[in-house]
Protein backbone atom coordinates (compact mmCIF):
# COMPACT_ATOMS: atom_id res chain seq x y z
CA UNK A 1 0.00 0.00 0.00
CA UNK A 2 1.59 3.46 -1.16
CA UNK A 3 0.83 6.28 1.46
CA UNK A 4 0.77 9.70 -0.67
CA UNK A 5 1.03 13.48 1.65
CA UNK A 6 -2.57 14.71 0.37
CA UNK A 7 -0.51 18.13 0.10
CA UNK A 8 1.86 17.31 -2.65
CA UNK A 9 0.95 17.77 -5.74
CA UNK A 10 1.86 14.53 -7.56
CA UNK A 11 0.13 16.49 -11.11
CA UNK A 12 2.58 18.78 -10.53
CA UNK A 13 5.49 16.23 -9.61
CA UNK A 14 4.91 14.38 -12.85
CA UNK A 15 4.70 17.60 -14.82
CA UNK A 16 7.82 18.40 -13.43
CA UNK A 17 9.32 15.01 -14.04
CA UNK A 18 8.35 15.18 -18.00
CA UNK A 19 9.75 18.62 -18.37
CA UNK A 20 13.38 17.01 -16.42
CA UNK A 21 13.12 14.16 -19.42
CA UNK A 22 12.31 16.09 -22.41
CA UNK A 23 14.99 18.71 -21.89
CA UNK A 24 17.62 16.14 -20.68
CA UNK A 25 17.50 12.88 -21.43
CA UNK A 26 18.67 11.83 -25.16
CA UNK A 27 18.20 8.70 -26.99
CA UNK A 28 20.82 5.92 -26.36
CA UNK A 29 21.92 6.68 -29.89
CA UNK A 30 22.41 10.36 -29.57
CA UNK A 31 24.25 10.18 -25.78
CA UNK A 32 27.59 10.98 -25.55
CA UNK A 33 30.07 8.34 -23.89
CA UNK A 34 30.66 9.42 -20.12
CA UNK A 35 32.99 11.39 -19.02
CA UNK A 36 33.77 8.49 -16.10
CA UNK A 37 35.10 4.98 -16.50
CA UNK A 38 33.22 3.55 -13.39
CA UNK A 39 32.91 3.77 -9.65
CA UNK A 40 36.26 3.47 -7.87
CA UNK A 41 34.89 3.32 -4.51
CA UNK A 42 32.14 4.17 -2.35
CA UNK A 43 32.99 4.22 1.18
CA UNK A 44 30.89 2.94 4.07
CA UNK A 45 31.30 2.98 8.03
CA UNK A 46 31.77 -0.55 9.83
CA UNK A 47 32.18 -1.07 13.47
CA UNK A 48 34.08 -4.57 13.40
CA UNK A 49 36.30 -5.00 11.01
CA UNK A 50 36.45 -8.75 11.20
CA UNK A 51 32.42 -9.07 10.77
CA UNK A 52 32.29 -7.01 7.66
CA UNK A 53 35.26 -9.01 5.88
CA UNK A 54 33.51 -12.36 6.94
CA UNK A 55 30.37 -11.09 5.50
CA UNK A 56 31.62 -9.31 1.99
CA UNK A 57 34.40 -11.87 1.29
CA UNK A 58 32.83 -15.16 2.57
CA UNK A 59 28.93 -14.65 2.13
CA UNK A 60 28.88 -12.02 -0.74
CA UNK A 61 32.13 -13.52 -2.45
CA UNK A 62 33.94 -9.94 -2.68
CA UNK A 63 37.26 -10.71 -2.49
CA UNK A 64 39.19 -8.70 -0.13
CA UNK A 65 41.88 -6.56 -1.97
CA UNK A 66 43.50 -4.37 0.67
CA UNK A 67 43.84 -2.99 3.80
CA UNK A 68 45.47 0.15 5.13
CA UNK A 69 45.34 2.80 7.69
CA UNK A 70 43.01 5.21 7.22
CA UNK A 71 44.83 8.82 6.48
CA UNK A 72 41.83 11.21 8.43
CA UNK A 73 41.96 9.12 11.46
CA UNK A 74 44.81 7.40 12.75
CA UNK A 75 44.26 3.57 14.12
CA UNK A 76 41.60 3.59 11.76
CA UNK A 77 41.38 1.01 8.96
CA UNK A 78 40.85 1.56 5.23
CA UNK A 79 39.95 -1.74 3.39
CA UNK A 80 38.41 -2.57 -0.01
CA UNK A 81 36.55 -5.40 -1.83
CA UNK A 82 36.05 -5.93 -5.54
CA UNK A 83 33.04 -5.67 -6.76
CA UNK A 84 34.24 -6.55 -10.47
CA UNK A 85 34.61 -4.54 -13.56
CA UNK A 86 37.46 -2.29 -11.52
CA UNK A 87 35.50 -1.64 -8.87
CA UNK A 88 35.53 -1.04 -5.12
CA UNK A 89 33.59 -0.93 -1.85
CA UNK A 90 35.43 0.66 0.98
CA UNK A 91 35.05 0.43 4.71
CA UNK A 92 36.63 2.65 7.55
CA UNK A 93 36.16 1.49 11.11
CA UNK A 94 36.59 4.16 13.55
CA UNK A 95 38.08 3.26 16.54
CA UNK A 96 37.08 5.29 19.87
CA UNK A 97 34.16 7.47 18.03
CA UNK A 98 30.62 7.16 18.33
CA UNK A 99 29.23 5.79 14.97
CA UNK A 100 26.07 7.19 15.08
CA UNK A 101 26.87 11.08 14.69
CA UNK A 102 29.82 10.64 12.42
CA UNK A 103 27.23 8.44 10.00
CA UNK A 104 24.81 11.15 9.55
CA UNK A 105 27.14 13.81 8.05
CA UNK A 106 27.60 11.14 5.38
CA UNK A 107 24.49 12.17 3.89
CA UNK A 108 21.75 9.64 3.52
CA UNK A 109 22.54 6.68 1.68
CA UNK A 110 19.46 4.60 0.69
CA UNK A 111 20.92 1.70 -0.71
CA UNK A 112 23.98 0.61 -3.35
CA UNK A 113 23.00 -1.61 -6.27
CA UNK A 114 25.76 -3.52 -7.31
CA UNK A 115 25.31 -5.82 -10.09
CA UNK A 116 25.68 -9.57 -10.27
CA UNK A 117 26.23 -11.98 -13.19
CA UNK A 118 22.58 -13.86 -13.03
CA UNK A 119 24.55 -17.22 -13.18
CA UNK A 120 25.54 -16.18 -9.57
CA UNK A 121 22.82 -14.72 -8.41
CA UNK A 122 20.89 -17.71 -6.92
CA UNK A 123 24.27 -19.09 -5.54
CA UNK A 124 24.73 -15.63 -3.55
CA UNK A 125 21.00 -15.58 -2.60
CA UNK A 126 22.05 -19.60 -1.10
CA UNK A 127 24.71 -17.67 1.13
CA UNK A 128 22.52 -15.35 2.22
CA UNK A 129 20.15 -18.34 3.14
CA UNK A 130 22.59 -19.70 5.30
CA UNK A 131 24.53 -16.78 6.89
CA UNK A 132 20.68 -15.91 8.38
CA UNK A 133 20.20 -12.86 6.47
CA UNK A 134 17.34 -11.22 6.21
CA UNK A 135 16.55 -9.89 2.33
CA UNK A 136 13.61 -8.74 0.58
CA UNK A 137 12.85 -10.02 -3.07
CA UNK A 138 11.76 -7.73 -5.51
CA UNK A 139 10.82 -8.74 -9.57
CA UNK A 140 12.59 -12.02 -9.34
CA UNK A 141 15.84 -10.21 -9.89
CA UNK A 142 16.33 -7.70 -7.55
CA UNK A 143 17.06 -9.01 -3.27
CA UNK A 144 17.53 -6.49 -0.75
CA UNK A 145 18.91 -6.86 2.54
CA UNK A 146 21.36 -4.60 5.19
CA UNK A 147 25.11 -5.35 6.14
CA UNK A 148 26.37 -6.19 9.37
CA UNK A 149 26.33 -2.37 10.19
CA UNK A 150 22.86 -1.52 8.57
CA UNK A 151 23.88 -0.49 5.33
CA UNK A 152 20.87 -1.48 2.55
CA UNK A 153 22.47 -3.48 -0.30
CA UNK A 154 20.69 -4.19 -3.50
CA UNK A 155 22.32 -7.45 -5.41
CA UNK A 156 20.73 -7.39 -8.85
CA UNK A 157 20.52 -10.17 -11.77
CA UNK A 158 22.03 -7.56 -14.38
CA UNK A 159 25.11 -7.76 -16.26
CA UNK A 160 26.52 -4.38 -15.97
CA UNK A 161 24.85 -1.90 -18.11
CA UNK A 162 22.20 -4.12 -19.73
CA UNK A 163 19.06 -2.57 -17.65
CA UNK A 164 19.99 0.36 -19.13
CA UNK A 165 21.13 -0.73 -22.40
CA UNK A 166 24.32 0.61 -21.81
CA UNK A 167 27.55 -1.27 -23.47
CA UNK A 168 30.49 -2.13 -20.60
CA UNK A 169 33.68 -2.56 -22.15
Amino acid sequence: MTQTDPQIDLAAIERERQRIRATYLQPIEDRPASAARGLHHTALICADVERTVRFYQEVLEFPLTEIVENRDYQGSNHFFFDIGNGNLLAFFDLPGLDLGPYAEVLGGLHHMAISVEPGRWDRLRSNLDTAGVDYQLESGTSMYFRDPDGARIELISDPLGEMYGLTVL
